[in-house]
């Protein structure tokens, strides 16, 4: 089945195949490959139409949003128009953020504007609670775990929703969350938010500021919580506020529906009619939420902590990144702690500004560096100049930090499928050793990009590697189950680290203390072993993960050794009793990198997710 675009058309049924209509002639393919099968939704501007692209062989699904403006008078037709072309720019400028449907195509066609988009198989939260009633609390929790880290990316590229409700969020098949409908999105630059703009999106939802044209970020966080209020209770919130007491009353509208007083608590201030008294970020709530003495499931949501009785402060998820499109393999901060550095299999690097307040650790996305190849390992230069990369191709490119250009291109390791695994600066920023998938490890001069030694000794990848802190010995592990220590100015093997004999025992990642006494080693055989860097002699073993330990690394004061697990989980273990401090939970992938800020209160994690989380000791 084929559908005409034209909205006149009075037989819009064509055959499959056809290229023009039988009826009135309009042309059937956008841009010769989206072709409409049935509509699916209509507004007063516009409507939405199920569609399959027929560039790709496997003819996936997409939506054709066209632009339809009704007799409604010149300006509201010509600003419709704008809120159309407003809503693709957004979409292109938020990228492919796996809960904001990807903008495909922008067009205009036969004098008609339309819009492209990935489409999301699944019901709308207003679909849902028609069907299946008012939702739970546990519904809610999940809502606000899954929507508040979306929102913060969207309000971290300056762009305000204007429009969140039950009917902008549809939850797909495999019951993940999205955020769509982006038409009312305004974009926040200077000193634009001061001004008085249109008031628009839907009344009942809208933040009382909005309604007088002044949307601030914390005006997409009433709208949340207004959507919530209404998913719990089934009414509109316009009568769930009690006009003559100018206060709330939703909790009198739950029936056989009963909510905690954390819960509750969360939901009044999110829809707080004063703005100061409102969260300001979504980070700020998930902060909150996990303070909550309930447990939620991690398969579920996210930022959740179970934490054991410690003399150590509680640590929190205070932030959440969300901008990679892919596997986030490798995290590096600057020694100043002003700049984090992440790496991605969707061939970015993305470079974050840290801003530290109130004891609240967030990040701004400044800068971006693409390349043709999956990024596998970053570090910083020991005077933050330099950054370098490591990539699925064998390369290993320096990047100057303030500019992002590329400062020149080592090559050396070789192999196909390998690539260069991790990257280490020496202490003077003079050298930088590369483990590499061709089972080496290789030492460079940084000003020339010369190799200056290959270290080999090792059969299989080298997964990574290490310097000590006075820069005179270089650890690497590999998939050959053994750590080996070298003396990095002559290249000779001081010692080697065996974990066990088992199948399973690879090495994924080795660290040196911040004394250089004691080497720690991540391993498939599911624990992290101390050894004696001078003996060799094996020192502890830490048990504790149900799963293969991907990363480890030392606080900078050497106290607290923190590893992670392609089981999702981070654990943090107290050096001095070697008992775990508290195991971190909330990425819904495996955890490739951990690296503390230089005063040891921040943990930062990468992880499959595409996610970064910021932990903070409280």
């Amino acid at each position: 089945m084929s559908y005409c675009l034209n909205p006149h058309c009075q037989k819009p049924q064509n055959y499959r195949d056809a290229k023009f209509c039988l009826t009135c002639g309009t042309k059937l393919l956008l841009k010769e490959r989206y072709r409409g099968i049935k509509p699916i939704g209509q507004g007063g501007f516009g409507r939405t139409l199920l569609a399959v692209d027929e560039d790709k062989p496997s003819k996936p699904p997409c939506v054709i949003k066209q632009f339809l403006p009704q007799a409604q008078g010149t300006n509201n037709s010509q600003k419709a128009a704008e809120l159309f072309e407003q809503e693709a720019q957004r979409l292109d400028e938020l990228g492919k953020h796996n809960q904001i449907p990807e903008l495909l195509a922008y067009l205009t066609q036969e004098k008609s504007q339309y819009l492209v988009q990935e489409y999301i198989n699944g019901q709308n939260l207003a679909e849902i609670l028609l069907e299946q009633g008012n939702f739970n609390e546990s519904q809610i929790w999940e809502l606000l775990n899954s929507l508040l880290p979306v929102l913060e990316y969207v309000h971290s590229s300056e762009v305000i929703h204007r429009d969140i409700k039950p009917e902008n969020i549809i939850s797909s098949r495999d019951r993940k969350l999205f955020l769509v409908d982006f038409g009312a999105a305004k974009v926040v630059t200077g000193t634009a938010m001061l001004r008085t703009g249109t008031s628009i999106g839907t009344p009942e939802f809208v933040a009382p500021e909005q309604t007088r044209g002044k949307a601030i970020y914390s005006s997409d966080l009433y709208s949340l919580g207004t959507t919530c209020i209404y998913l719990l209770t089934g009414i509109s919130p316009f009568d769930l506020f009690d006009f003559s007491e100018n206060t709330w009353v939703w909790r009198q509208y739950l029936v056989d529906n009963s909510v905690s007083d954390k819960l509750s608590n969360i939901l009044d201030k999110l829809i707080d009619n004063a703005t100061s008294r409102r969260y300001q970020s979504g980070s700020e709530v998930l902060k909150e939420i996990n303070h909550s003495s309930i447990y939620i499931s991690p398969d579920k949501t996210q930022n959740t902590i179970k934490v054991k009785p410690s003399n150590y402060s509680s640590w929190q998820c205070v932030y959440n990144c969300i901008a990679h499109t892919d596997i986030i393999d490798s995290l590096a901060i600057s020694s100043d702690g002003k700049l984090l550095a992440s790496a991605s299999h969707d061939c970015t690097i993305k470079l974050w500004k840290i801003n530290k307040g109130k004891q609240i650790c967030t990040t701004k996305l400044i800068q971006t560096i693409n390349n043709e190849n999956n990024f596998y390992a970053v570090a910083f230069s020991p005077n933050d100049l330099i950054l370098a990369s490591g990539d699925s191709a064998n390369n290993i490119h320096l990047w100057d930090v303030s500019s992002g250009k590329k400062i020149r291109t080592l090559t050396g390791h070789t192999g196909w499928f390998t690539g260069v695994n991790c990257l280490s600066f020496t202490p003077d920023g003079q050298i930088i050793v590369s483990a590499g998938g061709d089972k080496t490890v290789k030492l460079w001069d940084v000003n020339t990009g010369k190799n200056i030694r290959t270290l080999k000794g090792h059969n299989s990848w080298v997964r990574s590697v290490a310097i000590s802190s006075n820069g005179q010995i270089i650890a690497s592990g590999s998939n050959d189950k053994t750590a080996i220590l070298w003396n990095l100015s002559t290249g000779q093997k001081l010692k080697f680290c065996n974990h066990t004999s088992s199948v399973f025992a690879a090495i994924n990642s080795v660290a040196f203390s911040p004394d250089g006494q004691i080497i720690a080693t991540a391993s498939d055989d599911y624990t992290i072993k101390l050894w004696e860097v001078t003996t060799g002699q094996e020192i502890y073993t830490f048990k504790g993960h149900g799963n293969w330990v991907r990363c480890v690394t030392f606080s900078p004061n050497g106290k607290i050794l923190a590893s992670s697990s392609y089981g999702k989980d981070i654990k943090l273990w107290d050096m001095n009793t070697n008992q775990e401090i508290c195991t971190l939970t909330g990425h819904l992938s495996q955890v490739n990198s951990l690296v503390f800020s230089p005063d040891g209160q921040t943990l930062f994690s990468g992880s499959n997710d595409k996610t970064i989380k910021v932990w903070r000791c409280e």
